[in-house]
């Protein structure tokens, strides 16, 4: 996982600069390929090392993630960790979404992405608070990263709490940042396939989108199997098909999160 692609090396640091944006830089030079003087192999040693380092930055990981859940269980926020391979419309559906919704409910964002700030900047021109996180060579969010962006965002009480995280359906899948649910995305511009490529990802989600369904009569493509496909996976798992440009679905998508997002809220009076 990440200590295989080294996107968790220990040696880099955050930054936040005067924006609330969120870069992680990396100290390791590029092409040190630490070679050794000698001719004895290190096959087992190293495979240790890797089972290591790998529970070691699950274990800091899932330390933050349950702060992360303390500060949004004390706010009654219903935080959503939106995932999907790069391309499948996260930001499209999320700027319609809050563009839809904020005269309706408190909401706030956390962009994840290696570099720029384009998607936070989308963001923020619907008039919804947003800080972005730039994971330089890293493939996924973690959940010290969103909790400094959490901490500089202040949700009010009852907010939702969208994370979009950087496009990637192998080492998200992984991390906790301390959620409600993980949503994944599917467009219909991908293969029907790929919850089977990809089973971490889908077991992981309690929803599915799937998205750009206004394309489908361009297309040939099995939304049906791509769902049989979701549910070989995770049997549980909800399915919603959404399009962010003609709007079709987003009621019952709006539906869903109204849902999750009362049932944090306390009892009435009586």
């Amino acid at each position: 996982m990440c200590s295989v692609c080294g996107c968790g090396d220990s040696a880099s640091h955050t930054h936040v600069d005067e924006h609330g944006n969120v870069t992680q830089h990396s100290h390791v030079a590029e092409g040190h390929d630490h070679a050794h003087g000698h001719d004895h192999h290190h096959d087992h040693d190293g495979e240790t090392r890797l089972l290591l380092v790998e529970r070691d930055l699950l274990e800091k990981n899932d330390r933050f993630a349950a702060f992360n859940r303390g500060f949004l269980k004390a706010r009654r926020a219903f935080c959503l960790n939106l995932v999907s391979s790069p391309g499948a419309g996260k930001t499209s559906l999320l700027t319609r979404t809050l563009a839809d919704l904020k005269g309706e409910l408190p909401l706030v964002a956390v962009e994840g992405d290696q570099q720029t700030t384009l998607d936070a900047d989308r963001i923020r021109a619907t008039g919804v608070a947003a800080v972005q996180i730039n994971t330089g060579k890293g493939c996924h969010l973690d959940a010290e990263q969103v909790g400094l962006a959490l901490e500089r965002l202040d949700p009010p009480s009852s907010a939702v709490v969208f994370v979009e995280n950087v496009g990637n359906l192998v080492c998200p899948a992984g991390f906790d940042l301390g959620e409600a649910h993980k949503v994944v995305l599917a467009s219909v511009t991908e293969g029907e396939d790929k919850p089977l490529k990809y089973p971490d990802m889908f077991a992981a989600a309690g929803l599915m989108l799937v998205t750009k369904i206004d394309l489908l009569p361009h297309l040939d493509f099995d939304v049906d199997r791509l769902i049989a496909s979701a549910q070989q996976v995770n049997p549980g798992i909800q399915v919603l098909s959404v399009s962010a440009r003609s709007g079709e679905g987003l009621t019952a998508w709006y539906d869903w999160l109204r849902a999750g997002r009362a049932a944090l809220q306390p009892a009435p009076a009586g």
